[in-house]
C-alpha cells in the first residue's frame, strides 16, 4: 500500500506531465544542433529533451524507430548535461524532470539519415575535427580558388560570392530569345514579375505559359549528348576585399566558364542514375537524368575536390557530414533567389526544404566560402555534445523489425513519415549518391505513387511499426508520437495503425516547430503546429458515441474566440484541435 506522501507526489507527477502536453510549448531552435543539418519536419532536440526527462529516469532506454537526424538521440545525451533555456521550460511547465544520462536506440531506413545520426550522437575533438576541416579548406583553396577569380566593375581583381543564372524564352511575337532575367526580374525595388515583358517588341504574357528553350550540351561525364534547359550567368555578385558589388555577367565570366568547363574534373563522381518518382517534374527536370546534372560544372568540380580530399583523413565521416550539411542545399541548381517586400535586390536563399525543385533562376553559390561559415556551425554543434555522458546506438533498419528483446524499453519518442508528405528517400537522393549508399524503400513507410503505396499500404507499413513499438515496449512505458497531416484519411491510418498494436491516446496536444517542410507551409489545409500524442498500452475497451462534426467544431471556435492567443483562432490550428479531439475518443476524423 502506498503511504498518502507517496499517493500525492504520483498525483502531482502526474498533473505536471499533463502539463506537457496541454500548455503553449514551443519547438525551440537549439542553435547550432539545430541547424548543423537541417532535415525536415523534425523536433528541435531540446524540446524532445523536455518529454524524455519527464517520462524517464537516468539510465533507462529511450528508442525511436523513425529516427531522421538522430535528433531524439541528441535529445537523451542534452538530458545529461541541460542547456539553461530547457531548465527554464521544465520549471515554467512545472515538469517532473530527472536529468541525467539515458541511453537510446535509433532505427532509420534511411542511408542518409543514419549516417546524420551517427555523426552527430558521436561527434570527434570538436578542435581536431576544425583543424582538419581548416586544413582541407586551405588545400582546395590552392587548388580551385581560381575558379571564383573575377574582375569588379572597377576593373580589380575580386572574388565571385554568387552567380544568377537565367533560363531562356522565346518571344512569340518578335521571335526573338529573351532571359527570365530581362523579361521579368527588375531591382530596386526587387521584384520577379509572373509576366513576361518582352525588352524588344513589349509582347507581355504569363511567363507560366511559354516553353523554355533547351540546347544540346556534350556531357563529358556520361559520354553523350543531351538536351537540357538552356541557362546562362546573367548577374555576379563579388567581393573585393571589404567592399561588396554586382554586375552583370561579361564576356570574362563566360571565357572562366569555358575554362572549368576544359579542366579535367576530379576522380570520384559518382555517375548515378537519378531514381525519379513522385518529385519528378518534365518541366525543370528536364535533362536531370543523373546526380552531376544539380550541379554547374563550377560547383561539381569543387566540391568533388573537398570530397576526394577527405578520403585519407581519419576525420573522414565528420567531414563529410560537414560538405554534405551544406551540398544538397546550396551547393546545386536548386539553390535560388527571392524577392521579398522591401528589399532593393533579390535575396538569396538555399533550396526549398522537402522537394527537388529547381528555378528559373539558379543560383551558384561559392562553395569555399559557405563551407568556411558552415564550419563553425558544425564545431559548434560537435562542441555541444562531445564528451557528454549517455550511450546512442543508431542502426540502418526498418521500422518494422528492431532486433530488439522484448519489453526492453522505457519509453518511445518518435516523428514518424506524415503519408506522402515528403518522399525522403528521393528528396535524399542527392548526399546519399555521394556516401555511395541508397535508401532501400521496399518497406519505406509512405504514400507515393511511384513506389504504388496507397494508403491502405501506408496503413498496413504503419502498423507493422507500431507493432514493434508495441512489442518492445515496457508495460508501464508510454510512447509519444509528433504527427502532421491535412488528411483524414491519413490521421485515421495513423489511428489504426496504432490501435490495432494494443495503444491508445492518453493525452494530446499541439506542439509548434520552428522548421516546417516546404509542403507544411504550402499546402491547403496545413496544420498549424503538428498535434502531439501521448500513448500507452490500452487497459480498458473504450465505447464514446460518434461525435459529429458540427457540434465539435462549433465547441472549438467558440473557446478559440476567447482565447488571448491568436494562433488558436486560425484555421490550421483549429484542424489540429479538431484531430486531437477525435483521436482521443479513439474516433476517426470526418473530416
Amino acid at each position: 500500500m502506498r503511504r498518502r506522501g507517496e499517493r500525492a507526489s504520483l498525483q502531482h507527477e502526474k498533473k505536471a506531465i499533463l502539463n506537457l502536453y496541454t500548455q503553449p510549448l514551443q519547438s525551440p531552435r537549439t542553435g547550432a544542433l539545430f541547424s548543423a543539418f537541417p532535415y525536415p519536419t523534425k523536433v528541435a532536440p531540446e524540446t524532445i529533451a523536455l518529454f524524455i526527462a519527464s517520462h524517464t529516469n537516468p539510465g533507462e532506454t529511450v528508442f525511436d524507430g523513425f529516427a531522421g537526424s538522430g535528433t531524439t538521440g541528441v535529445a537523451c545525451l542534452l538530458c545529461a548535461n541541460p542547456t539553461e533555456r530547457m531548465r527554464k521550460e521544465a520549471e515554467r511547465l512545472g515538469l517532473p524532470v530527472r536529468w541525467g544520462a539515458r541511453k537510446a536506440v535509433l532505427s532509420e531506413i534511411g542511408a542518409l539519415g543514419s549516417f546524420i545520426s551517427k555523426t552527430l550522437c558521436d561527434p570527434p575533438d570538436p578542435t581536431l575535427f576544425r583543424l582538419e576541416a581548416e586544413r582541407i579548406l586551405h588545400v582546395a583553396q590552392q587548388a580551385v580558388s581560381w575558379m571564383y577569380e573575377t574582375h569588379d566593375p572597377q576593373g580589380h581583381i575580386g572574388e565571385i560570392r554568387y552567380v544568377i543564372w537565367s533560363e531562356h524564352v522565346r518571344c512569340p511575337k518578335c521571335r526573338k530569345k529573351v532571359s527570365y532575367w530581362d523579361a521579368c526580374v527588375r531591382r530596386s525595388p526587387a521584384r520577379i514579375n509572373p509576366t513576361f515583358d518582352c525588352p524588344h517588341c513589349a509582347h507581355k504574357q504569363g511567363i507560366t505559359e511559354m516553353s523554355r528553350l533547351t540546347e544540346m550540351v556534350d556531357d563529358t561525364i556520361l559520354g553523350t549528348h543531351i538536351k537540357t534547359r538552356l541557362r546562362k550567368p546573367v548577374w555576379v555578385y563579388g567581393k573585393t576585399g571589404n567592399r561588396d558589388w554586382s554586375r552583370a555577367a561579361n564576356a570574362a565570366d563566360r571565357a572562366l566558364i569555358q575554362r572549368i568547363y576544359e579542366a579535367p574534373l576530379p576522380e570520384g563522381i559518382p555517375i548515378t542514375e537519378v531514381p525519379w518518382g513522385d518529385l519528378y517534374r518534365s518541366g525543370y527536370h528536364q535533362g536531370i537524368t543523373h546526380l552531376h546534372h544539380f550541379y554547374s560544372r563550377r560547383n561539381l568540380h569543387v566540391f568533388a575536390t573537398l570530397w576526394h580530399l577527405t578520403d585519407s583523413s581519419p576525420l573522414k565521416e565528420a567531414l563529410r557530414f560537414w560538405l554534405l550539411s551544406y551540398n544538397a542545399s546550396h551547393a546545386t541548381i536548386m539553390t535560388r533567389v527571392v524577392a521579398k517586400q522591401g528589399e532593393d535586390d533579390l535575396v538569396v536563399t538555399s533550396s526549398q526544404p522537402g522537394v527537388l525543385y529547381v528555378s528559373g533562376l539558379p543560383v551558384e553559390k561559392n562553395l569555399l566560402q559557405g563551407l568556411k561559415r558552415k564550419l563553425k556551425t558544425i564545431h559548434d554543434a560537435f562542441s555541444q555534445i562531445w564528451g557528454i555522458s549517455g550511450t546512442v546506438k543508431v542502426v540502418q533498419q526498418s521500422s518494422l523489425q528492431t532486433h530488439l528483446p522484448d519489453r526492453s524499453v522505457d519509453y518511445v519518442f518518435t516523428d514518424p513519415p506524415f503519408g506522402g508528405n515528403i518522399p525522403y528517400a528521393e528528396v535524399n537522393f542527392i548526399n546519399e549518391a555521394w556516401l555511395g549508399k541508397c535508401t532501400d524503400v521496399a518497406e519505406e513507410v509512405t504514400i507515393s505513387s511511384s513506389q504504388k503505396k496507397t494508403t491502405a499500404d501506408y496503413q498496413q507499413l504503419m502498423s507493422g511499426a507500431f507493432r514493434e513499438i508495441a512489442r518492445i515496449l515496457k508495460p508501464k512505458g508510454s510512447v509519444t508520437v509528433v504527427f502532421h497531416s491535412s488528411s483524414s484519411s491519413v490521421w485515421n491510418a495513423l489511428s489504426r495503425a496504432y490501435t490495432d498494436a494494443g495503444l491508445s491516446v492518453a493525452l494530446a496536444s499541439v506542439l509548434d516547430k520552428t522548421q516546417a517542410s516546404f509542403k507544411q507551409v504550402t499546402a491547403p489545409g496545413a496544420v498549424k503546429g503538428d498535434p502531439v500524442l501521448l500513448l500507452q498500452p490500452r487497459q480498458l475497451e473504450r465505447k464514446s458515441p460518434p461525435a459529429e462534426a458540427m457540434p465539435v467544431m462549433h465547441e472549438l471556435i467558440e473557446r478559440a474566440s476567447i482565447s488571448l492567443d491568436k494562433i488558436e483562432q486560425t484555421p490550421q490550428r483549429l484542424y489540429s484541435r479538431f484531430v486531437n479531439h477525435y483521436l482521443t475518443l479513439e474516433q476517426e476524423v470526418p473530416l
